[in-house]
């Protein structure tokens, strides 16, 4: 009988210690602080006559060991990738050009990983008036299979900014041939919201291309990338 009962209370021990405390926290999204979003960046260490070393800083993030600092060259599409275990890093960027930046957080404990958002600056160069950034182009995703509405169209989505804050207008460019040469229609950009949308006819099987073109008052755009998609 004292067996039995020291047995049960083995048992009993093991079972409370080799409970489930589920997975280990998810790491959070940094919060970026700089370079400030859709900002003239005028702060650096020169490192020639075309390029500067900028200090990108963000916020510590919870439950994260490590961030992958990520700057995107708007004009190029080249990317350069930090990784740190600290919340700033130093990366050299080309004067007067336009970056995309955003930070990921990662722990060791766990297989998910967190995106900030992703903030766009132009670094400052010679000029005193800048194109405004490319467009940024959010659906349909590029590669994507869509579904026509009820009235064969789709609804081309995307978002703007420009660090003089004098955006006049979004040309939209769009056909089933690469790149898209048709303009179908001229948005104005004076006031802008968080997106921008314009639904396109379509047809069913068939791969379209399109990209836009951001022009501000004084003459200068800046032409985003081309997506492409195909109809179901």
């Amino acid at each position: 009988m004292i067996r039995n009962i020291i047995w049960l209370s083995i048992m009993v021990l093991l079972i409370s210690c080799g409970g489930d405390d589920g997975p280990p926290p998810a790491p959070e999204g940094a919060e970026l602080i700089f370079p400030e979003e859709n900002s003239e960046c005028t702060t650096g260490v020169e490192i020639n006559q075309s390029s500067t070393q900028i200090t990108f800083r963000w916020g510590a993030s919870n439950h994260t060991e490590s961030y992958s600092l990520i700057v995107l060259n708007l004009e190029t599409n080249v990317t350069q990738t930090i990784n740190t275990e600290s919340t700033s890093a130093s990366v050299t960027v080309s004067k007067g050009t336009p970056y995309a930046w955003s930070v990921t957080s990662r722990n060791t404990s766990s297989d998910q990983v967190a995106s900030s958002p992703t903030w766009l600056f132009y670094n400052a160069g010679s000029q005193t008036t800048y194109a405004p950034f490319p467009a940024q182009l959010v659906s349909p995703l590029s590669g994507s299979t869509v579904q026509k509405d009820i009235a064969n169209e789709v609804l081309l989505v995307w978002s703007g900014a420009d660090a003089d804050n004098d955006m006049d207008t979004f040309e939209v460019f769009f056909s089933d041939t690469n790149p898209p040469t048709t303009s179908i229609g001229v948005t104005d950009a004076s006031t802008i919201s968080s997106t921008m949308e314009m639904p396109v006819s379509v047809e069913s099987g068939t791969v379209y291309y399109w990209r836009v073109v951001a022009t501000d008052l004084e003459g200068n755009a800046s032409i985003s990338g081309v997506f492409d998609f195909k109809v179901l």
